[in-house]
Formats: structure tokens, C-alpha cells, sequence
């Protein structure tokens, strides 16, 4: 007994399996995160140091090399790249994908220990890692204004409280600050007012640290009681500050307040955030790689009101750049879509087939087998996201396909005069054959995507693994389900019933489409040489068409918001770069387009460098957003002394971690740092004058205005001055050294002492600067070093322990992203780049690059392991050839559409051309399935081929336009997220189009000639009839008029 006899004979069993399959996949749907796209987890670590004051060179040098070399013994690192700017360095450790995060996470632990004694002891803090995943972008943030509190009240409120508390919240990974404004005791001293008291601003440092003693002092054990002592060696206010004694002279105290101005301030005063204008603390929250974005953000919400009762009086709370909004409308999108596929399948299936009961049983395989999926998918851990979503959506056009093919057969039987029971047992046994054939085939085509490699590999292995599961399943219930159904509920025929006027109409039209077919089919037949030079010219217009097409990688999806990035000159100060931030966003905010924007500079250290995140207006309100960018791209232009550049923030950002101005990104590197320094700015200006790209912006900035003091050593040897002195006397003026810490119970706070600002504008103060002597008198810097104007790097950069430059550039619109690189490598050569220069790409670029590589082998690999499979199923080496040779015409069909609307062939559409690969051999299975069993009962191969293209013209038919309109809604590209889906359900229904068109000929004329091989190779003396072209009017067995079973 086989399997879908025993579910016929078993109905109560049947049901009750189909029902188990509901119930899980109701409650794996309630459990699905829900997610942007699938889960991409880059194992990055990032370590930091700072050290205040030293130039980016000090930190490349004596921090960022001897650290690279320590790491660059960890097993599994892909790459590694440092960026040292004034007062800190940041190094990215990228490590392979299957490298497990926590494992490398100790070895840079002991990394870092072992490097310890080789790092500058000035160093307030040993370096620092972070396990992060680049892939993130916050999902909410949360900006608190006041108009009338300081800043570091605002900001003690947000870390102190909120930071913490949504810290807590389930599915939350990380709130981090933007813009922030810890409080700070801040100590302006005055260099001459110092000296002038014969004191060196060592004195003024040592004698505040050592007034700021918190340790413990002990105890105090007697008899019978026991005492812990405490000294008030603290002091937490600037006012307390300012009546510290730091000397005696004559017995008269000298106190801080003499000598320096002390006062409330922030750590970090060269950093500011605003929204929407007014000044800011903004708190970015990252989730966790597992969580549900949309939980997560209601989770937040609703707790919005309860964190704004804990406000301190004036201070207000914004929730801003809720991520789960374009989340929510892609999930609604996507969902519409899904049921739009749903009712164009039944409207196909019910035309076909006339009748209610036949209507009613393949479309109950629709939601079995997706809510089914869904049980799969929570198995897997997989989540509801825009990419196992358009899986679900495309599996509603074929998985009812099983279901048809069952269907039509048992009908066909019982048109036979068989009662439904036994037309179930026959039907179903005739064919089950054909539908294990399709199912494990159509599986078959994604098993390459589950061995991919990479990112790409990661994303869309939950799109393979979704698709095959509702394929799986739906196979299932066709056997099933299906048979067990049409036993019970049709009916046999009746030949006395009159159809009505719906049913005459349609049933003329099917007939009028057949005999159109069947008189094609025999004219093809008999020019069977001219159909096969058309067939081979079709693989080679597909092949000439696959090498010229534009290819891109992920299309840019319309996600409502962008990050803008500015940068004025080097030498900008603080005070100037937000001056001219200021217009920046004023221009930004102005736009129709803009709803809202945070602004902020500062961050790093370089005060000349800003970004935004900017959220637009919803798409029924605004223009595309590639039309807003070019808009503010314009208005921006006009302000003086800072560029502004804007992008798209994507769902998932492929940048490996390194920040940059635009979305892709282009390295040189090399040993010579002068060559690369040299040729770096040549080849940023040859790709701004290519037109295919934008934005090509450089991360090297040379002209940054030093002063290079140059010790002369000898004369300050016999003043008994060192060179460590006089760094440490630098340090303490201008390096806004921390030189002690407050601790308090709820957090700690810094004590930073520097020059007062009016030293800091003067350069000639650097001369006047008092060193003490070993005499105990104070000489000036000028007796012992010179002081000459220089320039350096705003920022040191390392790639692979070298020195690099990276430049980022976007696409122009309409360019592809493989026309950009080609344009950069014919750049390179009108260059003439040296070959001790190497280049690369990174981030989305070099991953496009590998992509490509493999685009070809993905689609040879799928169609070979279909090949195996089918050659494994029919016990043939010529039939899978035959079934296969109708994929040349379906990626025709996909090229011409992605072509006619202007899509690159991106790694979304060449999905949709692997879908195609199953899509369409299902018409070929059907037939030559058919014809083996006609040349098994002996007829000659044309007349089988024949009879089995005109007995299975209508089940393919109705898969067919099935997959059609279930593609349709994702073709037609509406609603958020559409630009994803898009190019994927346009090479679909364009390759159906024209496979379905051209297989139907295609196939039995490939058959025709196979089966010739095919009886050789096997051996078989097969005396084939002497008619070597069909002639009209031979009898040849055709299918009679469709009349189907009413209930």
C-alpha cells in the first residue's frame, strides 16, 4: 500500500496530520521574531585607547602598531584596519564568519595583556574591547532636550537612568550615547600666573590628584567595638576645587583659584548634538541579534510615558528613527501581496477547473503547507523578515502545483467512468511518480545556496530554507491530503449536465487555445531541425545577454531615512564646524521631503568632521529618496568651508565596521607611506571626474596645521631638563589631561586641567611655556626646543599592519554597481598606479566582487544537482537533459524583463533565475513523464511525445499561470521594501513568460532527438516507425473534451 492510497483509506488519520501541522505552525507564528532581514552576525571586535593630546601619528606609532602585531597571531582574522586620529585609536578586527566570537574574544583579552609593557605608560586607561555586529543599526533613539538645565544634567538623566533602564529591557544589546556631555570639573590654568609663583603646572597637577585621595585608611579594633575610619579626601564640586591650598610660599597659601579658573563643565567639550536645532543628548539602542524589532520597540514605547514621570523638571523626552515602522510596512506589505497571490491562484485554479469541490481542494494545500512552513522556520530559527517572506509569497504560486497535478489526473480518470474512489487510487498512484519527481527536483535547485559562502550566503539561506520547507511540505500534502479529498468529495461525471454560460465560454476559449497548440505543435514537429538551431541559439543569446547585463548587488531599498556626513577643512575649529553645521541642517530641515533630523559633530576628536540622521516624510508624501538626496546635494553645495553627502541607511549595512561618507569603499595600500599619500589623492580626483560615480570622497587629510617642537637635548641636559619633562609640561597645558576622577555613588566623573583658552589661540604662548629646573628655577620652552609651523595627517590609517587610504563613492543614478567597478579599474590604469600599490575593494564593494565571482557556479551547481537527481530518479543519463533544456529560454525570458525595466542583474534577481531553474522543468517533468510511460506501452517517441505534450497542456497551463500570478503582486514592486523584491519578481514572471511559451515546443522536439540516444545508450534495438515526419491526418491519441465533475 502506498502512501496516498493509505490516506484514502484512512481519512481520519489524514486529517488529523494536517491539523497537526496548523496547530504548530500557528504556534511557531506567534513565536517568530520579526526582523528586517534575516540575521547577519559579522564576529567583529573593536578595540580603542586614548591617550589626550597625542597627534595621530604618536597614536599610530606607539599604539596602534605594537597592538596590530599582537594581533595579527589570532587564528581567523579576514582583515584588520586601524584609524588613529588626535587622542585615539580605534582598531577594527574582522574575524571569519564561522569563527566564534566569545573564543576570539579571549584572545584579544590576551592579546592586549601581553602587549601591556610596551605601550606608552602616559596611557590614562588601558586599551578597551567591545564585541560588536556591524550589521546593526540602532532601532530607536531617544533624545532628551531641555531648554534652560546644563547639558551634563541632561546627560546625568540619560546615562544614569534611561541608559540603564532600557539596558534592561529584553531583546535590547546596547544603548549608546551620541553627543554626550558627561559632567567634568574643568581646570583652566593660567601658564604665566603659574610661573610667576615659581611653580610648573606639574605641581598644579600633582597637588590636585593628591587632593582627591578616595582610598580606605583602616580600621580602628578595640575590646569590645570595632570602628572603620573615613577621611573626607574627596572633593566632588569645582567651588571646592578652587580653595585648594597647592603651595606654600612664605607661609602664605597659594590656592588654585590664583592661578586657574575652575568650573563646571563636560569631559568632552568639542562634541555637540542637536535635534532639530535645539542642543542634545541623543541614545542610539541597538537589539539583540535574535530579538524582535518590533517586541523590542513596543517594549520601549510603552514605557515611554514612565520615564518621562522620572524627567527632572524641563527636560523633555523624543522617541525618533523608529526602525520598526519600515519594518512593519515591508511585514504588511509583503503580507498583502501574499494574499493577493493567494486569490489570483484560486481565480486560475477555479477557471480551469469549473467547479467548487476542485477549487476547494488544491487550495486548502495553500494555507496547510505555508502555516506548516511556519513550523519549519521557528524549528530553524529563522524569522519574519522581508526575505523569508518573499519566499512565502512565491512558494503560493507552486505549491499548489502538486496539489493541481494530483487534481487534474484523478479527474482525467474519473471522465474515464471511474467512480471518484477508485479514480483517487489510480489517479494518485499514476502520477505520484511525477509529483516525488517535481518535488525533490524543485528542492534540489537551492541546496548550492545552503553552501554558500559569505554574507550573501547567510541572508539567503533563510530564503532557501523557507522555500523548500513549503515545498517539502506542500509535496506532502499533494500526496495526501489531496487524494484523500478528491475521493470523498467529487463526484463522478455526469454527461447529461449542461454547463453553464461561464463555464461554455471558458471551456471554448481552453479548447481554442488547444487546437491553436496542437497545430503548432504538429507544424514544429515536423521542422524539428529548425526548432533545435532555435533552441541553441537561445542558450547563446542567454549567454551573450548574461555577459553585458549590468550587475549590481543588493538594490538600494527607499528605507525613509538617510545618514548624512560633513567635513570642513582641517584646521576648522569647533566653534566654526558647528557654526556651519547649524546651516547645514537648516537647509536639511527646510526640505518638504525631511520630517525630522538629529545633527551632531565632534565625535572621534575631529572636530571637522559631522554626520545626521535624517527621517523622511512617509513615501505617499514625498518623492523617491534618491530624488531628495540629489535635491539636498544641490541646496547643501552653496555652503561655504564644509561638504555635505548623503545616503540611504539600508536594512543591513556590509561596511565590515569601518565608518565612511558614502556606501561603497575603495583602499590602496602599501609600505611606502609618502607613494601612497602621493598617488591616493590622484586616483580620489581621476573618480570624481567619472561620471558613472558620486561622492568620491577621500579619508586623507595632509594639510592639518601643526607646530613641531624639536628638542635640543644637549642644552636641556645641562639645565637638568628631560625630554620626558617637557612632553609631561605639553601634556598638562594642552592636552586636556585627566588628572584625577570623583567617584560617586551612581557613577564617576573626571578632573581635567589644560591651558586657559586664550593660550590655546596663541601659538607663541608655546615659547613662554616654564620648565623646571634642576636648579628649581623655571627656564621657557624657547631656551631648550624650536618651535616651527608643520603640517601631518588629520588621521593615520592601517590595513593589514600598512598604511592605507580608503575612498568611498556612491553609484550615480541608473549606474550599476559592476559598471562603477569596472570604471575604477580602468582609473587605475589611467593613473598608472605603481605595483608596490595594492588595491581593493570593501564592504558592500568587495563583497559584490565575490558575489559575482560565484554567480555563475551557483547556477551551474543547481542545475547539476537537479541533472543528478532527476538522472537518479528516471535511471537515464540522456532524460534530465531533455527535462533541462527548456532553462536557457526561462533566463532569456528573465534577462529581457530585468533588461526592459532597467534592473541590474543583482543577487536578488539571480535568485529569482534559480527559482526559475524549478520553476520551469516542472512543465518538461510533466511531459516526458508521460511519454515514458506511452513508450513503455510501445508507441514510437514522436507519438508519445505528442500525446503527453497535448494530454498535459492543461495542468501546465494552470501551474503555470498559478506561479504567474502568485509572482505578480512582488513584480508589480509596491509598498515599502518593494525595491528589494522587486528585480526577484520581475525575472520570474518574465522568464514563466517566455519559458512557457517556448518549452512547449522546445521540449518535444529535444525529446524526439534524445530518446535516440537514449535507446542507444541503453542498449535497446528499438525498430523505430519509418514516418520521419508527422503528416496530417494520422490518427494519434489526443484527450477528449474536458467536462469536469460537479459536487
Amino acid at each position: 500500500m502506498n502512501l496516498p492510497e493509505a490516506c484514502i483509506r484512512r481519512p481520519v488519520m489524514t486529517t488529523l496530520i494536517m491539523a497537526t501541522f496548523l496547530i504548530f505552525g500557528f504556534f511557531a507564528f506567534k513565536q517568530l521574531p520579526v526582523a528586517a532581514l534575516p540575521r547577519v552576525d559579522f564576529p567583529t571586535i573593536n578595540v580603542s585607547a586614548r591617550m589626550p593630546g597625542a597627534s595621530p601619528e604618536t597614536m599610530a606609532s606607539s599604539i596602534a602598531a605594537p597592538l596590530e602585531r599582537e594581533f595579527a597571531s589570532i587564528s581567523g582574522i579576514n582583515s584588520m584596519s586601524s584609524v588613529s586620529q588626535q587622542g585615539s585609536t580605534s582598531i577594527t578586527l574582522q574575524f571569519d564568519l564561522n569563527r566564534n566570537i566569545d573564543g576570539a574574544a579571549l584572545d584579544v583579552q590576551a592579546a592586549l595583556s601581553a602587549t601591556a609593557r610596551r605601550l606608552p605608560p602616559e596611557l590614562p586607561t588601558p586599551p578597551s574591547f567591545r564585541k560588536v555586529n556591524p550589521a546593526d543599526t540602532p532601532i530607536l533613539f531617544m533624545v532628551l532636550t531641555s531648554a534652560t538645565k546644563p547639558l551634563y544634567e541632561v546627560h546625568e538623566f540619560g546615562e544614569n537612568v534611561l541608559q540603564q533602564q532600557i539596558s534592561q529591557l529584553p531583546g535590547v544589546a546596547q544603548v549608546n550615547i551620541f553627543g554626550a556631555q558627561k559632567y567634568a570639573v574643568r581646570i583652566k590654568v593660567n601658564p604665566d600666573a603659574v610661573s610667576a609663583r615659581g611653580l610648573a603646572l606639574s605641581d598644579v597637577r600633582n597637588a590636585v590628584a593628591a587632593a582627591n585621595s578616595n582610598s580606605p585608611v583602616g580600621t580602628l579594633n578595640g575590646e569590645n567595638q570595632r570602628l572603620t575610619l573615613g577621611a573626607t579626601g574627596q572633593l566632588e564640586r569645582a567651588n571646592e576645587y578652587g580653595n585648594l591650598i597647592v603651595a606654600q610660599k612664605n607661609g602664605t597659601p597659594i590656592r588654585l583659584s590664583d592661578m586657574a579658573t575652575v568650573y563646571d563643565s563636560v569631559e568632552n567639550d568639542q562634541t555637540a548634538s542637536w535635534y532639530n536645532g535645539q542642543r542634545s543628548i541623543l541614545l542610539a539602542v541597538f537589539r539583540q541579534s535574535d530579538a524582535n524589532t518590533v517586541d523590542v520597540v513596543d517594549s520601549i514605547k510603552a514605557r515611554i510615558e514612565s520615564y518621562r514621570s522620572q524627567l527632572p523638571a524641563a527636560i523633555e523626552l523624543h522617541a525618533l528613527n523608529d526602525r520598526s515602522i519600515p519594518i512593519r510596512e515591508a511585514v504588511e506589505d509583503v503580507e498583502f501581496s501574499l494574499v493577493v497571490a493567494i486569490a489570483l491562484v484560486i481565480m486560475v485554479i477555479f477557471l480551469f477547473l469549473k467547479s467548487l469541490a476542485a477549487t476547494v481542494i488544491p487550495t486548502l494545500a495553500l494555507p496547510i503547507s505555508l502555516v506548516g512552513t511556519f513550523a519549519v522556520m521557528y524549528a530553524l530559527g529563522y524569522s519574519l523578515d522581508n526575505i523569508s517572506l518573499l519566499a512565502l509569497t512565491l512558494a503560493v504560486g507552486f505549491v499548489v502545483d502538486d496539489a493541481i497535478v494530483m487534481l487534474e489526473n484523478i479527474i482525467r480518470h474519473i471522465e474515464m467512468g471511474k467512480k471518484p474512489f477508485q479514480a483517487a487510487l489510480d489517479g494518485s498512484r499514476e502520477i505520484g511518480f511525477t509529483i516525488l519527481s517535481i518535488t525533490i527536483s524543485l528542492v534540489a535547485v537551492f541546496i548550492p545556496v545552503f553552501f554558500m559562502g559569505g554574507i550573501v550566503g547567510k541572508v539567503f539561506v533563510e530564503f532557501a530554507g523557507t522555500i523548500s520547507a513549503s515545498i517539502i511540505v506542500s509535496g506532502f500534502v499533494s500526496l495526501t491530503l489531496t487524494p484523500m479529498l478528491c475521493a470523498r468529495f467529487l463526484k463522478a461525471h455526469d454527461h447529461h449536465k449542461k454547463p453553464n454560460i461561464v463555464e461554455r465560454v471558458f471551456e471554448a476559449g481552453f479548447q481554442g487555445m488547444l487546437n491553436g497548440y496542437r497545430w503548432t505543435l504538429d507544424w514544429v514537429l515536423r521542422a524539428r531541425v529548425l526548432m533545435l538551431v532555435f533552441t541553441l541559439a537561445t542558450v547563446y543569446i542567454s549567454a551573450q545577454m548574461y555577459a553585458s547585463i549590468p550587475k549590481g548587488f543588493f538594490p538600494t531599498e527607499d528605507t525613509g531615512l538617510l545618514r548624512g556626513s560633513t567635513e570642513g577643512p582641517p584646521d576648522t575649529s569647533f566653534e566654526a564646524m558647528a557654526e556651519r553645521q547649524q546651516r547645514i541642517a537648516e537647509i536639511v530641515k527646510a526640505d518638504p521631503a525631511v520630517d525630522y533630523l538629529n545633527s551632531n559633530i565632534g565625535g572621534f576628536n575631529a572636530t571637522s568632521n559631522g554626520f545626521m540622521f535624517i527621517s523622511l516624510k512617509p513615501k505617499q508624501e514625498r518623492d523617491k529618496a534618491d530624488v531628495v538626496i540629489a535635491r539636498l546635494r544641490r541646496a547643501t553645495s552653496e555652503v561655504p568651508g564644509i561638504t555635505a553627502v548623503f545616503q540611504q541607511v539600508q536594512n543591513i549595512n556590509l561596511n565590515s565596521g569601518r565608518s565612511s561618507r558614502a556606501q561603497y569603499l575603495y583602499s590602496l595600500q602599501g609600505p611606502d607611506l609618502n607613494q601612497i599619500f602621493t598617488y591616493a589623492p590622484m586616483m580620489q580626483q581621476r573618480l570624481s571626474q567619472i561620471p558613472q560615480l558620486r561622492d568620491a570622497n577621500i579619508d586623507l587629510q595632509l594639510r592639518n596645521p601643526q607646530l613641531s617642537i624639536d628638542i635640543d637635548r644637549e642644552r636641556a641636559a645641562s639645565l637638568g631638563i628631560t625630554s620626558d619633562q617637557i612632553r609631561q609640561a605639553l601634556g598638562n597645558a594642552f592636552g586636556s589631561r585627566q588628572i584625577a576622577t570623583i567617584f560617586t555613588p551612581a557613577t564617576d566623573y573626571q578632573v581635567i586641567m589644560e591651558a586657559d583658552r586664550i593660550y590655546q589661540q596663541d601659538p607663541g604662548v608655546l615659547s613662554r611655556l616654564q620648565l623646571k629646573a634642576a636648579n628649581g628655577l623655571n627656564v621657557p620652552l624657547e631656551s631648550v626646543a624650536t618651535i616651527k609651523p608643520s603640517v601631518g595627517p588629520l588621521a593615520v590609517n592601517r590595513i593589514s599592519q600598512q598604511p592605507a587610504v580608503t575612498i568611498s563613492f556612491n553609484t550615480a543614478p541608473g549606474i550599476s554597481l559592476g559598471d562603477a567597478v569596472n570604471a575604477i579599474r580602468a582609473a587605475e590604469r589611467d593613473v598608472n598606479l605603481p605595483s608596490t600599490i595594492v588595491t581593493s575593494f570593501a564592504g558592500s564593494a568587495q563583497l559584490f566582487q565575490d558575489a559575482l565571482k560565484g554567480q555563475g557556479l551557483l547556477i551551474f551547481a543547481a542545475i547539476l544537482v537537479i541533472y543528478i537527481i532527476l538522472g537518479i530518479l528516471y535511471e537515464s543519463f540522456i532524460h534530465p537533459i531533455t527535462i533541462l533544456s527548456g532553462l536557457p529560454s526561462a533566463g532569456l525570458g528573465a534577462l529581457l524583463a530585468l533588461q526592459y525595466f532597467d534592473l541590474d542583474l543583482s543577487v536578488i534577481a539571480i535568485i529569482g533565475i534559480l527559482m526559475l531553474v524549478g520553476i520551469v522543468k516542472k512543465n518538461a517533468i510533466m511531459m516526458v513523464d508521460f511519454a515514458i510511460e506511452r513508450r513503455k506501452m510501445g508507441d514510437d517517441a514522436l507519438s508519445a511525445i505528442r500525446e503527453a505534450a497535448l494530454v498535459r497542456f492543461r495542468p501546465i497551463m494552470m501551474t503555470s499561470f498559478a506561479a504567474i500570478f502568485g509572482v505578480l503582486p512582488i513584480a508589480l514592486g509596491h509598498g515599502a521594501g518593494a525595491e528589494l523584491r522587486q528585480p526577484l519578481g520581475i525575472a520570474v514572471v518574465g522568464g514563466l513568460m517566455v519559458s512557457q511559451l517556448l518549452t512547449l515546443y522546445i521540449t518535444p522536439v529535444v525529446y524526439f532527438y534524445l530518446d535516440k540516444v537514449d535507446s542507444w545508450l541503453s542498449g535497446r534495438d528499438r525498430r523505430e516507425s519509418q514516418q520521419d515526419m508527422l503528416v496530417p491526418g494520422v490518427p494519434v491519441a489526443v484527450p477528449q473534451a474536458v467536462h469536469k465533475p460537479e459536487l
